[in-house]
């Protein structure tokens, strides 16, 4: 039976109002400050809606509604790359939602059966993985992270990884999908309800448990110390005097306070080679008449290249490690990556060195784990505070993937100490001149082993050679056995 003229007529306007709902409402969990709770709802109502509609409807639908969503991060992307860049990002974010909405409709479509709920969690876990891989900005990004102040959840990462903890994310909003526009009507349905909420609740009994654990081992006093303002190569003596001053001020107050370790931010200043020398001078005696761990980062202009550092001083003054940030950010053109990982042994544990967006990238973290640091120190400096919150929570997680506590001190972001199950035990709002100090007195344990630290991002990469089977099928492949006929929408 034909639809009357008049409703051909309304039908246009109503998807359109439907795709500008959905989009506003997948803007709140894509964002840089995603409301948790919805990310594993908001999802839902768009794939139902794809799962009903006619296949071109369903993409327009899907792709204006994504376009609205990811929009939520253009102005951000405008700050830091530029509004083609920026354009380019968004429409691509834009057009790979939409094909992951698209592949698993089809496939739910195609196949009214129970496992099809897999699809859309698999195509998702599988692009994660893959673009943390090709992408210069690791997982950044990924859904998973709107999960990362639900400490219950957040310990799934220690099994499986990011990519454990989007399978849970996207896995939801793909039951209630089905659930929504199919009902009963698709055979033994109730295997994929309660799958997904057997699955969900021993998520939750895993990390409330594993959150259980006591904590001990050496109580560490730590520093940290961020001034926003930046040293460039042209600054005034005075003008660097006077952020050097405040610098030495808070290293002194925190060592009469008790502080063993005390740590500077990433590119404290951009330096000449011959200031370079001065500053390292500078530093080591700072350490040694305070008698502290000190670590500041820097960085270093001889006229052919720079290089983003961190240098580590023992209370003795002696400079012991340097550090070369490996994963540059896009503001950092002509600098050099660098290449090696850095473990330094202080007191009676092992502290890995790390700059800003190094900690973006899983397997740097793990490659950490491997070397059995206890404390991840790292230096920062967030491009704008629009991303403070988002980048801070990122580098917490490599704590509880790899199973040790984290110490980020951030320019233009926050100070935060975490430990290795990803509690906040520390944290403060960097500020201008006189800037921010906060001290924070932690249990230094030996690092935590983890599932994830022995078996990485398998989790992951079985899930890239499930979609592509995925993919395959229905296309050349015959239906599997037993499946009922396909529903049309």
């Amino acid at each position: 039976m034909q639809s009357s003229p008049s409703r051909r007529h309304l039908r246009v306007p109503l998807l359109l109002a439907a795709s500008v709902l959905l989009g506003l409402l997948l803007r709140l969990i894509v964002g840089l400050s995603p409301v948790g709770w919805l990310a594993w709802l908001a999802p839902a109502p768009l794939l139902a809606l794809a799962f009903r509609l006619p296949g071109r409807e369903a993409w327009g639908t899907v792709l204006l509604a994504a376009l609205i969503g990811v929009s939520a991060n253009f102005h951000y992307r405008l700050l830091i790359f530029g509004p083609l860049a920026a354009s380019a990002a968004t429409a691509s974010q834009a057009i790979v939602f939409s094909l992951v909405v698209m592949q698993a409709r089809r496939l739910v479509i195609r196949y009214q059966a129970a496992w099809t709920v897999l699809a859309y969690p698999v195509l998702w876990v599988a692009v994660d993985t893959l673009g943390s891989v090709l992408k210069n900005s690791g997982n950044e990004g990924s859904l998973a992270y709107s999960q990362v102040e639900c400490l219950p959840i957040l310990q799934v990462v220690s099994l499986f990884g990011i990519g454990g903890l989007l399978f849970l994310v996207t896995l939801v909003p793909s039951t209630l999908a089905m659930a929504g526009a199919f009902g009963r009507v698709v055979p033994r349905a109730w295997l994929a309800y309660a799958g997904t909420l057997l699955l969900l609740a021993a998520s939750i009994v895993f990390g409330l448990a594993r959150l259980h654990h006591p904590v001990s081992g050496r109580k560490t006093t730590l520093g940290l110390v961020a001034i926003d303002d930046a040293i460039g190569l042209k600054a005034s003596p005075s003008y660097i005097k006077s952020i050097w001053d405040e610098y030495d001020r808070h290293v002194s107050s925190l060592s009469a306070q008790g502080a063993e370790i005390i740590v500077l931010p990433e590119k404290t200043g951009l330096l000449a080679p011959a200031t370079a020398s001065q500053w390292q001078r500078h530093l080591g005696e700072l350490a040694a008449r305070h008698h502290v761990w000190l670590e500041a980062g820097v960085g270093i202009d001889d006229g052919e290249g720079r290089v983003n550092r961190a240098w580590l001083f023992t209370p003795a003054g002696t400079l012991t490690a340097s550090y070369d940030k490996q994963h540059l950010a896009p503001g950092e053109h002509g600098y050099l990556a660098g290449a090696a990982d850095v473990v330094q042994q202080m007191q009676s544990h092992r502290y890995g060195l790390a700059i800003c967006k190094d900690m973006f990238f899983a397997a740097l973290g793990r490659a950490y784990g491997d070397r059995d640091a206890a404390v991840m120190l790292v230096p920062s400096w967030n491009p704008t505070f629009e991303d403070a919150r988002a980048e801070g929570l990122n580098t917490l997680t490599r704590g509880v993937e790899s199973g040790y506590a984290v110490v980020r001190v951030a320019r233009e972001g926050y100070l935060t100490v975490s430990d290795a199950y990803g509690r906040i035990l520390a944290e403060k709002k960097s500020s201008p001149l006189p800037g921010t100090a906060l001290l924070a007195t932690i249990r230094v344990a030996d690092r935590m082993p983890t599932l994830y630290g022995r078996i990485g991002d398998l989790f992951g990469w079985v899930c890239v050679a499930a979609s592509a089977v995925l993919l395959s099928i229905g296309r050349r492949w015959p239906r599997p056995f037993g499946t009922g006929p396909a529903i049309s929408p």
